[in-house]
């Protein structure tokens, strides 16, 4: 129950970045909906194919799709009623897009391991839960993914809330705790990063200079 409750709440957060992005790039209502489809639903998706889950979780449960609308229409909707600012309008993305992103990558977390992953599989699992949407979503735009811009923490925020989560849930903590731990990793390292621009190091070749 506790997944498909993560789930439901991580399905409407992404759909509300998804429409905030669409609303952006000034695309109609059918836009709209297939960016906060996209953004919902892609990493799941990706997850159940790998671990030949059938049928695919928003397939079989069709309250998913209902949310995603509800929530992108909502948007929508309180756009066109209070006319936040572009500045409001990024940073909510932004908070948004990091709850989206602690949701989604603890239920994937959890589904790998009911599934009977290993440790680092589930890591991975998680994280393509997590971050895989937000780059479809992206590469839709015509922008470049926010797990593949240099700084933010975006997928090494993922990593870190569900390795914590893996380690209290073997602890024997309750699987509830250690997921509310998870997340709220997840959000104040992706924050944070965003706050204090924070960053991985850059790998980075030097041009070779031509000699005339």
């Amino acid at each position: 129950m506790l997944i498909l409750v993560l789930d439901l709440i991580g399905v409407a957060v992404f759909a509300v970045s998804g429409a905030l992005v669409a609303g952006r790039k000034r695309m109609d209502l059918l836009g709209v909906l297939v960016l906060a489809m996209a953004t919902a639903v892609g990493g799941g998706t990706l997850r159940d194919l790998l671990l030949h889950r059938q049928p695919i979780f928003w397939l079989e449960n069709a309250t998913y799709v209902w949310v995603i609308a509800g929530a992108a229409l909502s948007t929508v909707l309180f756009a066109r009623v209070l006319h936040p600012s572009r500045r409001v309008a990024h940073g909510t993305l932004l908070v948004a897009d990091a709850l989206g992103l602690a949701l989604f990558a603890i239920s994937g977390a959890r589904i790998a391991e009911q599934a009977g992953m290993p440790a680092a599989a589930i890591v991975i699992l998680g994280t393509m839960t997590g971050s895989a949407g937000g780059a479809i979503r992206d590469v839709l735009a015509n922008e470049v993914p926010l797990l593949l811009r240099p700084g933010g923490l975006y997928a090494s925020a993922a990593i870190a809330g569900i390795i914590v989560y893996l380690v209290i849930a073997r602890l024997g903590a309750p699987i509830s705790m250690a997921s509310l731990c998870g997340m709220g990793v997840v959000v104040l390292v992706r924050l944070a990063a965003i706050w204090w621009r924070l960053s991985l190091p850059e790998f980075a070749l030097e041009e070779e200079r031509t000699v005339s």
